[in-house]
């Protein structure tokens, strides 16, 4: 069948976007639309438009050039954003690797731009709105894998796998201080003060019961390298957990006051990245398992140390 060509001028009722002309001229979906535009199809007074959402005004003329058979899939568009890189998706649900800075939800104050609401905006990218839901959080200034789930079944089956302590969760840590023993666990129950922060206790119903796993990766001149082996995954809980024992992350003046200062520690973020996320798909019941880069400021801090 040859190439079709359609035109119309725009009436001055229909001024507006050149996407929507081009709906009305072919009747064709949205995803294929966009395609039209990315393949060059569209004109606008005798000019090729890329621009899907491109203003016209009354009198302008808009061509299509296409051939009725052919699919003309959009191009996946790259998705640049700040606060996250995608690690993995699917159908069902999106891992994730936040940037540290990057609040995962509001905190009463209301927050814009959190990690929540950038990857529901990617989710609804070039579909319908659709919100991801939250399964877990990571700190502001930590970095590294979360998953989130894009429908609320799924969301609650991920939940229940945290629950029952079965994510694979591994963290790499820079601490003050040498740590003298090559791998403890730490099994303290949380409380939680008037101002949120968190603390060992004795246990009570008020508490959480917190299980942390360390090794010693590395000792360096006054600072030591750790793996870190979440068995459950209460708020702040590595964090509380390696101040306590005398050994705050690098950064981190709500737990480690001046303990966490370094004359080479210069960054904002904490010197704590969630390296290592596995599950089991909710969905296909297939274990799965992710890995994320350390950040180049720990990195260079490790390296700096010779």
């Amino acid at each position: 069948m040859p190439i079709q060509i359609l035109s119309t001028k725009v009436e001055p009722e229909h001024s507006g976007r050149c996407d929507l002309i081009v709906q009305r001229l072919t009747s064709l979906s949205r995803s294929k639309i966009r395609g039209l535009f990315d393949k060059g199809c569209v004109h606008i007074n005798g000019r090729v438009c890329n621009e899907i959402g491109y203003p016209v005004a009354a009198g302008d003329l808009v061509s299509v050039e296409f051939d009725p058979h052919q699919g003309y899939k959009p191009k996946k568009k790259e998705w640049d954003d700040r606060t996250f890189s995608l690690v993995f998706e699917d159908d069902h649900l999106i891992v994730i690797d936040k940037a540290a800075g990057v609040l995962t939800v509001p905190t009463d104050h209301g927050e814009k731009n959190t990690l929540v609401e950038r990857v529901s905006h990617y989710i609804s990218y070039s579909r319908r709105k659709r919100l991801a839901c939250l399964v877990h959080r990571l700190d502001r200034e930590v970095s590294g894998l979360l998953v989130m789930a894009k429908n609320e079944t799924v969301a609650e089956r991920l939940i229940e796998q945290f629950k029952e302590r079965k994510p694979q969760r591994a963290y790499v840590a820079i601490v003050n201080g040498l740590m003298q023993r090559d791998e403890a666990t730490i099994r303290t129950h949380l409380g939680t003060r008037k101002n949120l922060d968190r603390f060992s206790t004795s246990e009570s119903p008020e508490t959480e019961l917190a299980i942390t796993h360390y090794k010693v990766t590395r000792r360096m001149a006054d600072t030591t390298l750790l793996e870190v082996h979440l068995e459950t995954g209460r708020r702040n809980q590595i964090r509380v957990h390696l101040a306590e024992i005398g050994h705050p992350v690098l950064g981190d003046p709500r737990y480690g006051a001046s303990g966490s200062e370094h004359p080479r520690w210069i960054r904002q973020r904490m010197a704590l990245h969630a390296q290592t996320l596995g599950f089991t798909h909710p969905v296909s019941g297939e274990p799965v398992l992710f890995e994320s880069p350390m950040p180049a400021a720990m990195a260079k801090f490790i390296r700096a140390a010779g």
